[in-house]
């Protein structure tokens, strides 16, 4: 940190050897105000006046009671950072310190910089934390946000750069919480579509299952500054997907919507149980769907699949990805093949790749276009229209693949 800077933040370290404490206090720069403690009991008084707290918990404490008692403090104290410093790092101790609040962990002995490194980045995570909403004046729960999965059957139907957008239209659109959760477990973009360089992934999350709520989930989420949206990016390594169930996922959401207006899914472009776990709980899914044959029929498959699970058909959105290019494809001649009027069409504009390089959504970057205004239309279906568009009966005429 540059010389003369405030921390917006205090420091904190615990550790039973005094040695130790010592140690990890003057790794963090003899400028800084540290306070040191030998048990965590001792550190649950402690509240800085108007700044919040990034406690080192050294290797001492990297044993089952070490990690109870700071499961104990995060769990009272959920706008406190964690981090721990462990003399010998495993895969059993780093998700039994993920479960215990932990939010960052160091191989002992560690290196000053590695150690200011991980405060700062573990600082930055502590002003993501949205405020939980107060219950009403008779003590009613705050009611269940929105949850909207975004689905296609075809890769590079725009699902993604759709789902962004509509999550940062309706960021916009709220003073409650969105969150857009990248549930595209192996290959999700959200994270980079954005230009954000997140601490925590979904990963975190379902490693923490044991002690999931509200508070805990909040402290996972990263913020996008420029719409205020709120996301929980995918794991960083496509194996980490196994791990990953859709009742874990559910889990996750049901959560979520406990403190946010609304929760926007990206999925992968298949039906995985995941994806049919988080279908089934949705209040809304969009279908994204591009102008070429392949699309369609995937898409065609995609609705049947969907219809014979028993998913309603109000449920259902049809979106058009560049719905005008020159293709030789009609739009009513796609919704005849469909058997679904289509309730959005986006059109073709060399904007948004441009925008997807840029790591902004359309609708900031370039808000007059004619793709960001059917975007935030899309948006506004969802704020103010509470239905969504009912499926076309199937009638004779021409369609894609022969007569319907």
């Amino acid at each position: 940190m540059p010389a003369g800077e405030v921390r917006s933040f205090a420091l904190a370290v615990v550790d039973p050897d005094p040695k130790l404490r010592t140690r990890l206090a003057l790794q963090l720069g003899e400028e800084a105000d540290v306070v040191t403690y030998s048990e965590v009991a001792a550190l649950a008084e402690y509240q800085p006046p108007g700044r919040q707290l990034v406690v080192i918990f050294g290797p001492g404490l990297a044993d089952a009671p070490g990690l109870s008692d700071i499961e104990r403090f995060t769990r009272a104290r959920p706008d406190a950072g964690a981090i721990l410093v462990a003399a010998e790092l495993s895969t059993g101790l780093l998700q039994q310190a993920l479960r215990s609040g932990v939010r960052d962990v160091l191989g002992a002995p560690t290196e000053a910089y590695s150690l200011h490194e991980s405060v700062e980045r573990v600082s930055r995570t502590l002003t993501t934390v949205p405020t939980l909403p107060s219950a009403g004046l008779a003590g009613e729960a705050p009611e269940l946000g929105r949850v909207i999965t975004v689905s296609s059957t075809k890769g590079g139907s725009g699902k993604s750069v759709v789902a962004t957008n509509l999550a940062t239209s309706l960021a916009q659109r709220t003073s409650r919480p969105v969150v857009l959760v990248d549930a595209d477990l192996q290959f999700g973009d959200v994270a980079v579509m954005m230009r954000l360089a997140a601490p925590h992934t979904l990963v975190d999350a379902v490693s923490a299952q044991g002690r999931l709520d509200a508070q805990f989930l909040q402290s996972l989420l990263c913020r996008h500054e420029p719409s205020g949206l709120l996301i929980l990016p995918a794991p960083l390594e496509p194996s980490f997907a196994e791990r990953v169930s859709g009742a874990d996922m559910v889990r996750i959401v049901e959560i979520l919507q406990s403190f946010c207006a609304y929760v926007v899914i990206d999925t992968p472009a298949q039906f995985n149980d995941v994806v049919l776990a988080l279908i089934e709980h949705s209040d809304d899914i969009l279908m994204v769907a591009g102008m070429d044959i392949p699309n369609i029929k995937n898409t065609k498959l995609g609705l049947q699949t969907l219809r014979m699970l028993g998913v309603p058909e109000e449920k259902l959105l049809l979106l058009l990805n560049r719905a005008d290019s020159k293709v030789q494809l009609d739009v009513a001649e796609v919704e005849r093949t469909l058997g679904i009027k289509a309730g959005c069409l986006v059109p073709n504009d060399i904007v948004v790749p441009q925008t997807v390089n840029k790591g902004v959504p359309v609708v900031l970057d370039a808000p007059r276009s004619d793709v960001a205004r059917a975007l935030e239309r899309l948006a506004g279906k969802f704020c103010d229209a509470p239905a969504a568009p009912s499926s076309v009966p199937a009638r004779k005429g021409r369609s894609l693949f022969g007569r319907t």
